[in-house]
């Protein structure tokens, strides 16, 4: 809509002062239903062919604009049955689809389950939905009893202290804010022994050492690369010995000749020497029972239970929800990452907030969690189900009959990513794709799709996992298999 972005005219204050209640509703009325829309949008040549999903959803965007101005008293019923007439309508669809959102949906058939370039874990519904009903004014930090401020974290510390059995709570946006803000709560001017093969590195040049370092804290290095004893951890505390910190390597393994010294000797040690303890997690497993291939991935409870004062790990990874640092242990040790000015500045804001306590919900309520988490049920799939999605995925791309496309299935690995178990691979079922294109071309086509669909390539051949697609995605992800093997535009 023209000017929909400026602020209203003299003329247009002169327009919303003379507009009644009746008038609006009048104006409101000229509004036609998404489907009647739809269904003239489907005989137009060049948005006809889009997927009816992108339609409507821009169609609706381009409806709550209007519907906004007539609920201001900016367009009175001539004027909205003007817009529609002069074809203003198609004119805003035709530019909203031009103007693709980056942070836009996409269809994962990659069979990488935690994939960081597509937003690791996605959502659970009940998630989805309270993170829109969220969006506006929503109750972030303010008792609704009295009135009076409270603070942003009461929910979920009061759910993280349930599930994990820890005496308190905090988050923050992801788990390097939180490893940060508890080592400069608990050990800033002071030494932390850290075992020589927990030194880890993440993605974005994260490393231990320089995280201890920006801390405030000395790192003392212990052990060896292959073995670290309790009598290492021993050696190096003396009277200036801050923490002693324990961290899971879960994006490496090291195999053969090995020797680690476990979380409860380390708590041991730490309530004998008085030191207080802190295990970095990193995925962090909230749910009881073995997942497949990540049978020996640590549970946050079971860390709880052996002692440690603080125990770290990430939202968005194996628990199944929004980005987030999560922060258990002693109330003592959580109140001082609280009371640290640092933590401000790495505070969640609602939306997180809001999706993360939807999540630790599900597993609070204790019914049907790893069916109602994504990433878990994912995971979990067996091999027979991934067989028959595999199949479903192969017959809605077959039936489209698209010129030059050969499909089959066949027999392959998914992972689950995000560090989590690198050395781990899960069985699946890959439809395998060969078009009138390179793979490779085949593969930004398909990037490039209304709904983009990513995938991944193996010698010459397009494979989809149907692991990381839900049931209601397989008839989407064949639509853009058929649009990334249709007319190319000029300059492809």
């Amino acid at each position: 809509m023209a000017g929909q972005d400026s602020p209203p005219s003299h003329q247009d204050e002169e327009a919303k002062a003379h507009l009644s209640q009746e008038e609006i509703r009048a104006a409101l009325r000229e509004v036609p239903q998404v489907d009647q829309i739809l269904r003239s949008l489907a005989e137009t040549e060049d948005l006809g062919g889009k997927p009816r999903e992108i339609l409507a959803r821009q169609v609706r965007r381009v409806l709550d604009v209007l519907k906004g101005r007539i609920f201001s008293g900016f367009m009175d019923a001539a004027q909205v049955k003007a817009w529609f007439e002069e074809g203003r309508l198609l004119e805003e669809v035709r530019k909203g689809l031009e103007r693709p959102a980056y942070h836009a949906r996409v269809l994962n058939a990659t069979g990488v389950v935690l994939h960081t370039g597509l937003g690791r874990a996605p959502l659970a519904r009940e998630a989805r939905e309270t993170l829109q009903s969220c969006a506006g004014y929503c109750r972030l930090e303010v008792d609704p009893l009295t009135g009076e401020r409270s603070r942003r974290e009461d929910a979920v510390r009061e759910l993280l202290v349930r599930i994990t059995g820890a005496e308190s709570a905090l988050v923050v946006n992801n788990n390097a804010a939180a490893t940060l803000l508890a080592l400069n709560s608990l050990a800033a001017g002071g030494e932390v022994p850290v075992s020589r093969a927990e030194m880890v590195e993440i993605g974005g040049s994260y490393r231990m050492p320089e995280v201890m370092r920006y801390a405030g804290c000395k790192l003392v290095d212990v052990g060896c690369t292959n073995k670290t004893y309790l009598r290492d951890y021993r050696a190096a505390c003396n009277e200036r010995t801050a923490l002693l910190l324990k961290v899971h390597t879960s994006n490496y393994r090291i195999h053969g000749f090995t020797e680690t010294t476990s979380l409860e000797e380390l708590c041991s040690l730490g309530r004998e020497l008085e030191i207080p303890v802190m295990e970095d997690l990193g995925s962090g497993q909230l749910w009881p029972e073995p997942i497949p291939g990540l049978e020996d991935e640590p549970l946050v409870k079971d860390s709880v239970a052996a002692g440690a004062d603080l125990v770290c790990f990430s939202g968005d990874k194996l628990l199944g929800g929004p980005q987030a640092g999560i922060i258990v242990g002693s109330k003592e040790a959580v109140e001082k990452c609280r009371r640290n000015p640092l933590y401000r500045a790495v505070r969640c804001d609602k939306l997180a907030l809001s999706a993360l306590e939807a999540t630790l919900a599900v597993y609070d309520s204790g019914e049907e969690v790893s069916w109602r988490i994504p990433a878990l049920r994912f995971l979990m799939a067996p091999l027979e189900e991934l067989r028959r999605k595999a199949r479903r995925l192969k017959g809605y791309i077959d039936r489209k009959k698209i010129p030059g496309l050969e499909t089959c299935l066949m027999d392959g690995t998914s992972r689950a990513g995000s560090g989590s178990a690198p050395d781990r691979e899960l069985p699946t079922r890959l439809v395998g794709l060969k078009g009138s294109m390179s793979a490779e071309k085949f593969l930004r086509r398909l990037r490039a799709a209304p709904i983009p669909l990513f995938a991944r390539v193996r010698e010459e051949m397009v494979l989809l996992d149907p692991r990381t697609l839900e049931e209601e995605e397989i008839p989407l992800a064949a639509d853009s298999v058929e649009w990334a093997l249709g007319d190319l535009p000029a300059g492809d």
